[in-house]
């Protein structure tokens, strides 16, 4: 066991004052954006590394993070090196390399010298409600290269030695299409990096810097040894999977991905080899995308409690094929690009199930159901924008029933915009927002309930985009658990008539009137729906999640 030399209780509180910098970071951005995907919905992460660029500590809304911040700290080591000056700001959104997603998911990686010395890296990552590209919200889902999708910042310095980047700021501005929002949020996030110095700098102070580094690296030190430990405990073998992608927007052909999870005392490896190459519409994942998905289950099955850090990941390994639809190559478009990367945590989730009933539930709605929607304000001059994500259900358990209306694993503690905001906010009515009750996912513990949410507009001439992914296939039960139901929108135009379900539609044209019906998946079911006691069921009549008849139909209840 390695020796240190902070004594244990000094050591205590600068790791909760690490954790606590993470967060205040986090809070920073948030209380400083501009646009409600930020301040509302939390899509974005906030955190802090060595001077190496390991993840010490995150403040994270969107688990889908989790695997990026120290993949664009360590680009930033690689293109920058010893050019790399105090009060520099680097800006990237790479999705090929340097911990990118998709365009809209911008970066700022900031170094924070000590005396000279540099000790340390605070980054963040925020959706940015536009960045250009060929439609309005950056994302589309039959965009066939990166170029459509808007402005690509291969690491670029932002600020140099405190000063901004004038000519870059103002290319930003002019080529994105609200440019008081993404502007706005790019400075809250460099508010955020400045609060996360400023509380270094002040433990550095306290405590010397040598004491921060090496609380570090102790950190990292007990993130793995807590990993190892929980591994330990795990069935141990070689698992494998393979599973279809719907489609990639563009044709109608499913997308194969597979993988082999190889679990020994002391490793955790998840080889995706053999999944289907890269698409040529706009779900391709980045590598870095697929890291964050596997960390993310990782984590569930190990030690959900656990404080995220690059140490925890140190017994994971992730292989996928260069070209794949999982580890995409350049200019393969990125823009939905969570289509295919939901499938790395739900290829092990799927896989160790059986094995882990304590900890894996039945299947969830497996998709983020983005929803960009846009056009003139009835009261307002100028455009609306939305762009959100929507909730759905989630797989019921051993011991319990499944969440209703909860956003997906990559989403994590993300929100809705509120009813009041959104239709303060954006040209839109919104006429029901209410839980699915189609009955799916009956088990001896049920699926929790997706949910319906329907936008009319208020103004002709707005357009309506969505990627709503598992539209061709449901969730899966568990244990005899039944399926739950998937995940599709239709379009309730004026004049009575219906156009869907979808799962995939880009710009769809809507006048006054018109209106947009979101319907998420329901959970999946776990154990035999025969199991489920009379009394559960008619508690599910009475609260609205099921019908008599059916309770009937897959319950086989009578009064």
């Amino acid at each position: 066991m390695k020796s240190y030399k902070t004594n244990p209780f000094t050591y205590e509180v600068i790791k909760d004052a690490l954790i606590a910098t993470g967060e205040e970071m986090f809070i920073a951005l948030a209380k400083t954006s501009m646009s409600p995907i930020v301040y509302e919905v939390l899509d974005y992460a906030c955190g802090l590394t060595n001077h190496k660029g390991e993840l010490v500590t995150q403040g994270n809304g969107v688990t889908g993070f989790i695997g990026m911040l120290s993949f664009m700290v360590k680009d930033t080591i690689e293109k920058h090196g010893d050019t790399i000056k105090e009060g520099d700001i680097f800006i990237i959104n790479d999705p090929y390399k340097g911990g990118g997603s998709h365009l809209n998911d911008v970066g700022l990686v900031m170094p924070i010298f000590y005396k000279g010395q540099l000790i340390s890296f605070v980054a963040n990552k925020a959706h940015w409600t536009d960045v250009g590209g060929k439609d309005p919200g950056s994302m589309s889902t039959n965009s066939t290269e990166i170029y459509q999708e808007g402005l690509q910042f291969a690491c670029l310095r932002l600020f140099s030695e405190g000063e901004v980047n004038d000519p870059l700021l103002k290319f930003i501005e002019t080529n994105v299409r609200h440019p008081e929002i993404s502007i706005g949020d790019l400075w809250a996030q460099v508010a955020s990096l400045r609060t996360g110095e400023k509380r270094l700098k002040e433990l550095c102070e306290k405590y010397e810097s040598e004491v921060i580094i090496e609380s570090m690296e102790r950190f990292l030190d007990q993130g793995e040894r807590l990993a190892l430990k929980e591994i330990e405990k795990l069935p141990k073998g070689t698992f494998e999977l393979s599973d279809l992608i719907d489609d990639d927007g563009i044709t109608d052909d499913q997308i194969n991905i597979q993988i082999k999870i190889t679990i020994t005392d002391n490793e955790f490896i998840c080889d995706f080899t053999g999944t289907d190459t890269q698409v040529q519409g706009p779900i391709n994942s980045s590598y870095t995308g697929l890291v964050s998905s596997v960390r993310t289950i990782f984590l569930a099955i190990t030690n959900p409690a656990q404080d995220i850090n690059d140490g925890a990941f140190r017994p994971l390994t992730v292989i996928a094929e260069k070209g794949s639809v999982v580890n995409t190559s350049s200019p393969a478009p990125t823009s939905m690009y969570w289509e295919s990367m939901l499938y790395g945590s739900e290829l092990i989730w799927k896989s160790l199930a059986p094995y882990l009933p304590d900890k894996l539930t039945a299947g969830h709605l497996m998709s983020v159901c983005t929803v960009i929607m846009g056009g003139k304000h009835p009261d307002k001059d100028g455009d609306f924008l939305i762009v959100e994500p929507s909730v759905g259900g989630w797989g019921a358990g051993n011991n319990q029933d499944g969440d209703t209306g909860q956003f997906c694993i990559l989403d994590g503690e993300t929100f809705n915009v509120p009813v009041e905001i959104a239709e303060t906010t954006y040209g839109v009515i919104i006429d029901e927002y209410s839980m699915r009750t189609d009955g799916a996912g009956a088990g001896k513990h049920r699926g929790g309930p997706g949910v319906i949410r329907s936008y009319r507009a208020l103004t002709d001439n707005q357009f309506f985009t969505a990627s709503y992914g598992h539209h061709k296939l449901n969730v899966w039960g568990s244990a005899g658990g039944m399926d739950g139901s998937n995940n599709e929108f239709l379009i309730e135009k004026a004049d009575g008539t219906v156009d869907g379900p979808f799962g995939k539609y880009n710009q769809y044209k809507l006048n006054k009137g018109d209106k947009v019906v979101l319907k998420t998946a329901t959970g999946g079911g776990y154990g035999d729906p025969k199991e489920r006691s009379k009394k559960d069921v008619e508690n599910d009549i009475l609260n609205g999640y099921i019908t008599v008849e059916q309770a009937n139909r897959f319950y086989g209840y009578s009064r």
